[in-house]
């Protein structure tokens, strides 16, 4: 098994799969689920933040999210005396990386099934204090670089100029698996998927 710490990896599978209680021989042995695993990785994205190891700007307990996205590179700079290398496109993730000081609202935005408490406020300091939503009345756009920023006073540095439904449709439809839980709803009605979860080993909860 290889690590991956992008949070897209929890996110896109669990946008149409309830695995709340039910479980694979791997989730037996570990007295767990796939739905606690994502929420424990979210608490985790937070806490490195917060922790912020490599020192970027803008990083604190409401401004987290790394997953596969665009940067602001490639591009090498100095910035603030220390020598800063900046990605394209590339699968961030924590804790052991990579991390070039981007962030991702919509990885942020997607977790909200998995840890409203933390991703609300999240969201909020997005909205009130960053008036990011202000920058595109569309919603958020892909990322942002704080660390990346031509003014010292610029809050969201490096904006990404574009945006890609492969984060926009993740948002919608995690933020109504959080008001509603439809799409849960309707997969567990597929017996196609039913099946599938059942040859897979999974079993438990409403399966």
């Amino acid at each position: 098994m290889r690590y991956i710490g992008a949070l897209f990896t929890h996110q896109f599978p669990l946008i149409w799969i309830d695995f709340r209680g039910i479980q694979d021989a791997f989730m037996r042995d570990k007295s767990n689920d796939y739905f606690e695993n994502s929420r424990r990785a979210t608490y985790v994205q937070r806490q490195y933040a917060i922790a912020n190891p490599l020192g970027f700007k803008g990083y604190s307990a409401n401004c987290w999210g790394l997953t596969a996205c665009q940067g602001p590179g490639p591009d090498t700079l100095l910035i603030d005396g220390v020598e800063r290398q900046f990605f394209s496109y590339g699968a961030r993730g924590v804790p052991f990386g990579p991390d070039d000081g981007t962030i991702a609202p919509s990885a942020i935005v997607a977790s909200l099934p998995f840890a409203a408490e933390i991703v609300l406020p999240a969201i909020d300091y997005f909205i009130d204090e960053l008036k990011f939503h202000d920058l595109n009345p569309y919603g958020f756009r892909t990322t942002i670089n704080p660390t990346c920023a031509t003014k010292p006073d610029d809050a969201c540095g490096w904006v990404s100029p574009w945006h890609f439904g492969i984060n926009q449709g993740p948002m919608v439809l995690m933020i109504e698996n959080y008001r509603s839980g439809l799409l849960w709803r309707l997969m567990r009605e597929s017996p196609d998927l039913v099946r599938g979860l059942k040859r897979a080993g999974f079993s438990g909860g409403w399966l």
